[in-house]
């Protein structure tokens, strides 16, 4: 027979657990997509995070995303190490507007700026989707009264105004995601620029009408691309970006 003092702290553990539920993983894998992607992805994703010594339980992402080049980056790190490392480059497999930020509903352009991610999506109707807080505080400054919204990462190959990847790329790019989740990262940043912003391709597009815009970006790029450590970005009264 259990004595007291075990059974109320068997109790107590089981209580625990009911009332803290399904982890963020285990909500995200009771949809059929979410399943097959970790089916068909995690295991080569978690040999290769292995060999660049990431250990899933501390995974943090970054990724960064190019207009010139269509690419989107996925940088990864441990959680409290100095550094993030280049895990994986998918192409965009589809691009609508120019180059230069979004600044109304129904213009076509994909953003450009610093966001968070804070959807995920596993019923899209491009197969699985991650969501952007576009607009943010420097859209809805610099923006009409009606920006837009509803700016994912997402598979397929069409678009206007989004980032597809294709339905294998964002099988890889939603799990990673999820699992930094499940790791603790509640805070998942996504970087879209026009084109590297290093002073030399600033300095060549210096009579673009976006080109006072990109300076803003450009501290920001430059510190990750020089320190491999996320920027501390703001926006100011006048919407700019400044780097703090």
């Amino acid at each position: 027979m259990l004595r007291p003092i075990l059974l109320l702290a068997l109790l107590t553990v089981t209580l625990a657990a009911r009332s803290t539920g399904p982890s963020f993983r285990d909500q995200q894998l009771q949809h059929p997509r979410v399943q097959a992607a970790y089916t068909e992805a995690w295991p080569a994703l978690r040999r290769q995070l292995a060999q660049q010594g990431i250990d899933p339980a501390r995974l943090e992402v970054f990724f960064r995303v190019f207009k010139i080049g269509r690419k989107l980056e996925v940088w990864v790190r441990n959680a409290g190490a100095p550094a993030f490392q280049l895990l994986k480059t998918y192409p965009l497999a589809g691009s609508s507007g120019t180059l230069g930020p979004k600044r109304r509903e129904g213009d076509g352009q994909v953003p450009e700026g610093f966001y968070r991610i804070d959807r995920f999506n596993p019923e899209s109707l491009y197969h699985l989707s991650l969501g952007l807080d576009y607009p943010n505080a420097a859209d809805r400054r610099l923006g009409s009264a009606r920006p837009g919204g509803d700016i994912f990462i997402h598979g397929s190959n069409v678009t206007i105004g989004c980032l597809p990847i294709t339905d294998a790329g964002i099988r890889e790019v939603y799990v990673l995601a999820t699992e930094a989740r499940q790791a603790g990262q509640t805070e998942q940043w996504v970087h879209i620029f026009p084109f590297e912003l290093s002073e030399e391709q600033l300095h060549n597009r210096r009579g673009s009408v976006h080109y006072a815009f990109w300076q803003t970006l450009a501290p920001g790029y430059q510190q990750f691309a020089r320190h491999r450590t996320l920027p501390c970005v703001s926006t100011d009264a006048q919407g700019a970006y400044v780097l703090e």
